[in-house]
């Protein structure tokens, strides 16, 4: 029987697995997003998959590529939804897996071999529980050069006591997609404050809790499980987060030239201190139950005492593919050594407003690849062609 590696963007993943049905269907606005960003796992497939998406305008977008990277020996392929029932055993790597998803495999014709059983999904889904954070966070803070803190908040009482305790703080939905699920509070737990936490405890067993710090930079160390007891390190990523705290781009940098960045703020050997009880950590937590890469947010935060500037070495940890992984393969594999760059993921009112910006940029950095390696420039990830595009993924390399 032939077998076959198919990578799938379900990037509406996070809001998917807070709900928790196998009926649920994601907003408009991240069915949008995924139909758009559909190919964005070329850039991280193995040689010799399969990305699953439809239309033409993929299909030429990805011969485009190819060809411009010189990826035509083993080249990623497209397989379209109505393709799926042709008796294909299958590794199904999706963006992260969910009731949902699953469902809608079956339903297309994957055999039921090929997808996780729901008790291993609602496995996954304990797992993905921001409380595994918090119970984390503790055994990370090494030594004085680390902070952090967060409370998983079970009753309307405890989310009471602690918004009255705190000038500010933040409270987060334990199960939410980027920049989602989140309460700024001001000291105040007002009748509004009082619904939301009564709302996300009944449907998510509790509240997290956390004070507001004076963040100076966002970052992440990402692992891969093999599902048989060992997580290792793989990579690091520096990305930027709006106030709101959603997602904004990745920094394309090497590992090297990312540590170089840490360590003006703080020791590069408490960063390998901490790489390694992480390995350690996970392994213990995630390592039997989990096959995949996951991440681990981070940030750096600065304090009037010394030392000023500390780690605090779990935000979140996110069980599944992120664009901090997509930036590390992206820089590792497609652009030369050395250079830098950027990341992004776009929205737009209209296609032409998209259609424009992409035109604007490729006049304003041409796109230079010698030996399938980026040297500089603009190139998109996903199609610009497609005439309802909204969200446009791209790269810049300066």
């Amino acid at each position: 029987m032939n077998f076959q590696q198919l990578y799938i963007l379900n990037i509406d993943h996070d809001l998917s697995l807070a709900n928790g049905n196998e009926n649920y269907m994601s907003p408009d606005s991240a069915r949008q997003m995924n139909e758009d960003l559909a190919l964005l796992p070329f850039w991280y497939a193995m040689p010799g998959s399969s990305v699953l998406c439809a239309s033409a305008y993929n299909l030429e977008f990805l011969d485009e590529m190819q060809e411009a990277f010189g990826l035509i020996e083993n080249p990623v392929t497209l397989t379209v939804p109505c393709e799926l029932d042709d008796g294909l055993c299958r590794k199904i790597v999706p963006w992260g897996w969910n009731k949902a998803l699953r469902k809608r495999l079956l339903n297309a014709g994957i055999m039921e071999r090929d997808v996780p059983s729901l008790s291993v999904i609602d496995r996954l889904r304990s797992l993905s529980h921001r409380s595994q954070a918090v119970n984390i966070l503790p055994h990370l803070r090494l030594n004085s050069s680390f902070c952090g803190d967060s409370r998983f908040l079970v009753t309307l009482e405890d989310c009471r006591n602690y918004v009255l305790r705190h000038d500010s703080c933040l409270l987060k939905a334990p199960l939410s997609g980027s920049g989602k699920g989140l309460y700024w509070c001001k000291g105040e737990f007002t009748r509004y404050v009082s619904g939301w936490c009564d709302r996300i405890s009944m449907s998510q067993e509790g509240v997290i809790g956390e004070p507001i710090y004076n963040k100076v930079m966002d970052f992440a160390l990402e692992f891969q499980s093999d599902g048989i007891g060992h997580v290792r390190f793989v990579g690091y990523s520096l990305f930027k987060t709006n106030k709101k705290g959603a997602y904004e781009s990745n920094e394309l940098l090497s590992d090297a030239e990312i540590e170089c960045r840490l360590s003006q703020y703080v020791f590069i050997d408490d960063l390998k201190l901490l790489r390694h009880c992480l390995e350690k950590k996970l392994s213990i937590i995630f390592g039997n139950d989990y096959s995949g890469y996951l991440g681990v947010d981070m940030m750096i935060c600065s304090f009037e005492e010394l030392p000023v500037y500390r780690i605090h070495p779990c935000v979140e940890i996110n069980l599944r593919m992120n664009m901090g992984l997509l930036a590390r393969f992206l820089y590792d594999r497609f652009l030369i050594s050395g250079v830098e760059g950027k990341l992004r993921i776009d929205y737009f009112m209209s296609n032409q407003d998209l259609v424009r910006y992409h035109q604007i940029m490729t006049e304003r950095y041409p796109l230079l690849i010698k030996g399938g390696k980026v040297h500089s420039g603009y190139f998109p990830l996903t199609p610009v062609a497609k005439p309802d595009c909204l969200y446009l993924a791209s790269a810049v390399v300066l």
